[in-house]
C-alpha cells in the first residue's frame, strides 16, 4: 500500500483529538516529522498546557509521549492495509527539567515497531514492546524520557 502524506497524519490527529480521545483536542500536539524511523511531535506552552507552576502539566507531557509513541503503530499497519487494537501497557517517565517552553518528543525507533506489528499480523496474538521517547525543550534542553510499552494486536 502506498505511504500517506504528513498532512494526511496530521488530519488523522486531529480528528482522533475531536471524535475519540478528547484529551488530544485540548492539547493540541502538533505532528512535525513521520517516517520509516522517526516520529517528532511539539506541544506549545500555553494557558490549557500551563500548571501553576508555570511549567507544562505532567498530563500534557504523558499526551506528547503517547502520541509519538502510538503514531508508529498507526503507520505501519496503514501500510499494511490492516487496522491495529493499540494499547499502552504501561509507562515510565524520567523528568530530567521543568518545561517552561514548547516541547518537543521524538521517537527513533520505528524498525522497532514496524516489527512489532509485522509479528502481531503473523501469530493474529496481541504483541508487547517497549517504546522510548525523547522530549527536549526549543532550546535543546532535555526533559524528560519515557518508556511506553505498546501492545498491539492486528
Amino acid at each position: 500500500m502506498e505511504k500517506r502524506s504528513l498532512g494526511y497524519w496530521r488530519r488523522m490527529l486531529r480528528i482522533m483529538g475531536w471524535w475519540h480521545i478528547p484529551m488530544l483536542g485540548f492539547v493540541r500536539p502538533h505532528l512535525l516529522q513521520l517516517d520509516d524511523e522517526i516520529v517528532m511531535v511539539s506541544i506549545r506552552m500555553r494557558r490549557r498546557t500551563r500548571n501553576h507552576l508555570k511549567s507544562m502539566y505532567f498530563g500534557a507531557l504523558a499526551v506528547g509521549a503517547d502520541v509519538t509513541a502510538g503514531l508508529h503503530a498507526f503507520y505501519f499497519a496503514d501500510q499494511q492495509g490492516v487496522r491495529p487494537s493499540f494499547v499502552f501497557r504501561s509507562m515510565k517517565a524520567t523528568f530530567h527539567r521543568r518545561a517552561t517552553e514548547t516541547v518537543y518528543f521524538t521517537s527513533h525507533e520505528g524498525s522497532k515497531v514496524e516489527a512489532i506489528v509485522r509479528q502481531a499480523m503473523e501469530t493474529a496474538e496481541r504483541v508487547h514492546g517497549t517504546v522510548t521517547v525523547e522530549a527536549h525543550s526549543a532550546s535543546g534542553e532535555h526533559i524528560a524520557s519515557f518508556e511506553m510499552e505498546i501492545s498491539i494486536r492486528i
